[in-house]
């Protein structure tokens, strides 16, 4: 990518693209279009249309989604499957009308079976049932990847999508309800320690095991794949290929924030999937490992949140 070509960062603002954004003027890179939703709303097809127009990106990083939790995406079934088919559709189709040379779509590793094996490689797609609780994300998500799929197979396109393990960092959604594991923790921790609680309670039974990557790792990675002047793979997993129990999690998170109460289990609360942990060995094999351990990546999240949020 040269340094003055226009890329485009959709999502900019979340967690993912703030990311992005951040590591491409890191790297020096000046032509960064960056829309907000006021400026750009992506479930509308022809505004969609006109912003690519008129501002002709030539690289596309598409990370704008609805994205939440177990429990977001358990509630808000038809909103997650709708918005996020919906704005993936009008940026495939504004990309391919205005001749985009490269465009890499953010997926998730939620796309695999439930009872996947471990870990789980590229090629895992679609051998089985997905987790119930968030099939309508992980169904978009899918249908996403496959468009570019196929968009790259009929016409040549250099369209390809990473699927991420868990992320968090900066720019995290901290909602103590309707956030991924880590803020979540995080934020209802701190409210338990200003609250001098003796209890904190853990969804679930604590013994599932997820795969962390901090979301700068991410953007590094978006960025290195995207530089790389060869055609990509369809499908690339980015993580770390480690991964840890909740339950140990949750007792890491208390101790560095200084929690001194009893870490409990909510059995009657879903756990999801037992395990996922992706195979990078494809994304090893193209030379790219990540940098940020979890132990200073939750410092540096902690530190985030109580000093911005």
């Amino acid at each position: 990518m040269n340094k003055n070509e226009a890329i485009l960062v959709l999502g900019s603002r979340g967690l993912v693209g703030s990311a992005i954004v951040r590591e491409l003027e890191k790297q020096g890179y000046t032509n960064i279009l960056k829309p907000v939703r006021e400026e750009l709303d992506l479930l509308l097809q022809a505004d969609t249309l006109d912003y690519f127009q008129t501002n002709k990106p030539k690289y596309v990083f598409l990370a704008a989604a609805k994205v939440g939790g177990i429990h977001a995406n358990n509630t808000y079934r038809a909103d997650f499957i709708f918005d996020n088919l919906t704005i993936q559709q009008n940026v495939f189709n504004a990309a391919f009308k205005t001749k985009v040379e490269k465009l890499l779509f953010l997926g998730s590793s939620c796309i695999y079976p439930k009872n996947c094996p471990q870990p789980i490689k590229e090629e895992f797609l679609l051998t089985g049932p997905l987790e119930p609780t968030n099939e309508p994300y992980a169904i978009a998500k899918i249908a996403g990847l496959k468009t570019a799929e196929a968009f790259k197979d009929q016409y040549g396109l250099n369209y390809s999508s990473v699927m991420p393990t868990n992320l968090y960092g900066e720019n995290d959604n901290f909602h103590k309800v309707n956030s991924h594991v880590i803020p979540g923790l995080i934020a209802r921790m701190e409210q338990a320690i200003k609250d001098n609680d003796s209890e904190f309670k853990v969804w679930g039974t604590g013994k599932p095991k997820r795969e962390f990557l901090h979301v700068d790792d991410m953007a590094n990675a978006c960025i290195y794949l995207m530089q790389r002047s060869e055609e990509l793979p369809s499908l690339i997993n980015i993580g770390t290929g480690q991964d840890i129990e909740i339950g140990e999690l949750a007792r890491i998170i208390a101790d560095k924030m200084g929690y001194k109460g009893t870490i409990t289990f909510d059995s009657t609360k879903p756990d999801g999937t037992m395990r996922k942990l992706l195979d990078v060995s494809l994304l090893h094999s193209m030379g790219w490992h990540h940098k940020i351990d979890l132990n200073h990546g939750l410092d540096r999240a902690i530190n985030f949140y109580r000093n911005n949020v």
